[in-house]
């Protein structure tokens, strides 16, 4: 390690141990009443060498966020462009230790750039567009591309053969709106279930619906697939997301064990997460910072949702480290409000996406274990999202549910989002025969296999 990099690390291990001793000042002025091991709790918020690991933090996500015109001559270049940002950021983050997962592309709504007076015209440009990405992909990282948002009838019903055929670089979204009178656009999630229940039917075991979602209340520059969308209005741009199950539970384990009043507990545990997140926020930003980026280009910010998937600790373990004996007890609501204070409480950092709590239910072997021990269902998902999020994500469902009643749970999910003034999507797997309580067969190395929850 150079002179300099050791130099940054202690001016920010020193702003850490700063940081935290105020906490710790600031809690002892407000809680001197408490349990005498209090203290001793909140002596552990201070960061340690293990939290500061970047082997407990991985990038999960660059994305960037660009516009493909009609000209189809232009796009190699422009996709050129983009490509060649996330690969410098992913040089640079690698470089410090940072395992760098996946590079991500999101382009302006498809309807701009591709021919979609038929499927076979639309398939051609996507074809293209695979080629270009296939050629530029050279450095081993995964990279996927999502077509934007579908707006008209017409974009909306080239959705399941475009992603039976396209997959990964087909991922899309429909933005569900709200009238003057508080009413979702019912016509417009009807034509959406249609797509859901059609992709199910064309692509094996269902699993294409991995590369759709139903938005709700959803700004634009999510770097999250298949929500991420944009309409170009902040020109070109790059958003990070990271993957820290690993880290929360370290920091959670890391705890000193000692009797103390709940809400002491409870913020402790606070505290220790989000000292550790924002160490590698800081961290990770400090790296885009020094690395120039193409003119035109800019960083705007990260998502600091925990961004869980089946290579890393589970969610439902971190609900156990807080107390909550399994995902879907009673105190679940109470763990899921915590967790969501964490991501958003990270100081000096554009929050971008959900930036929230995600339930990724069959992206999580925890989460999919818990279903097949009955331990949650839908309705309980759904009150969950009220004090996190994302919604309804990778739920699978039995192949027959009728139309109208996924038409109504994305009405109650749409609904929240609203009311609450959240960001949630719907993204439901019916699965071909099966049904409720049954378990999946997937093989996408994406999605572990769960017990098909019923739609009330």
């Amino acid at each position: 390690m150079s002179a300099i990099a050791i130099s940054c690390k202690r001016r920010k291990t020193k702003k850490n141990t700063i940081n935290a001793c105020r906490l710790l000042f600031h809690l002892r002025a407000r809680q001197s009443s408490l349990h005498p091991c209090f203290i001793t709790h909140h002596k552990e918020t201070l960061m340690t060498p293990n939290l500061q690991s970047t082997e407990l933090c991985r990038v999960r996500a660059i994305t960037a966020f660009t516009v493909l015109p009609r000209d189809t001559a232009q796009w190699h270049g422009i996709l050129a462009e983009a490509k060649a940002q996330c690969d410098t950021l992913a040089a640079a983050c690698q470089a410090q230790g940072y395992t760098v997962q996946s590079v991500r592309i999101v382009s302006n709504p498809f309807g701009e750039y591709l021919d979609t007076g038929s499927l076979h015209a639309a398939a051609q440009g996507l074809a293209e567009i695979r080629r270009i990405l296939n050629e530029l992909n050279q450095n081993g990282l995964r990279i996927r591309f999502a077509v934007g948002e579908a707006r008209t009838d017409a974009e909306i019903a080239l959705l399941p053969g475009l992603i039976a055929e396209y997959g990964d670089l087909c991922n899309a979204c429909v933005n569900v709106p709200i009238d003057e009178n508080g009413f979702l656009d019912n016509d417009l999630i009807r034509k959406s279930v249609a797509v859901v229940q059609e992709i199910a039917r064309i692509t094996p075991r269902g699993e294409g619906n991995f590369n759709f979602t139903v938005n709700f209340n959803c700004a634009s520059y999510i770097p999250y697939f298949p929500a991420g969308y944009h309409r170009g209005e902040r020109g070109n741009a790059i958003v990070f997301g990271l993957e820290t199950p690993d880290l929360l539970a370290a920091a959670l384990r890391g705890l000193e064990k000692q009797p103390a009043p709940h809400a002491a507990q409870m913020q402790t545990a606070f505290a220790a997460m989000k000292n550790a997140l924002q160490y590698h926020i800081d961290r990770v930003q400090s790296i885009i910072a020094a690395t120039p980026l193409a003119k035109g280009w800019t960083y705007i910010g990260m998502d600091t949702s925990a961004a869980p998937s089946k290579n890393c600790t589970s969610m439902a373990e971190l609900y156990r480290l807080l107390g909550v004996p399994y995902f879907g007890a009673s105190g679940t609501v109470e763990a899921s409000a915590l967790l969501t204070r964490v991501f958003k409480a990270q100081e000096n950092v554009q929050l971008q996406g959900f930036s929230g709590l995600m339930l990724a239910v069959t992206e999580d072997e925890g989460l999919a274990a818990a279903t097949r021990a009955a331990q949650f269902d839908i309705r309980a998902l759904l009150t969950y999202s009220s004090v996190c999020g994302i919604g309804l994500d990778t739920v699978p469902i039995p192949g027959d549910t009728d139309a109208e009643k996924i038409s109504a749970i994305m009405r109650d999910t749409g609904t929240m989002a609203f009311r609450l003034n959240k960001p949630l999507t719907v993204r439901l797997f019916p699965v071909p025969g099966l049904g409720a309580g049954d378990i999946t067969p997937f093989e996408s190395d994406d999605l572990c296999n769960c017990a098909v929850l019923a739609v009330p």
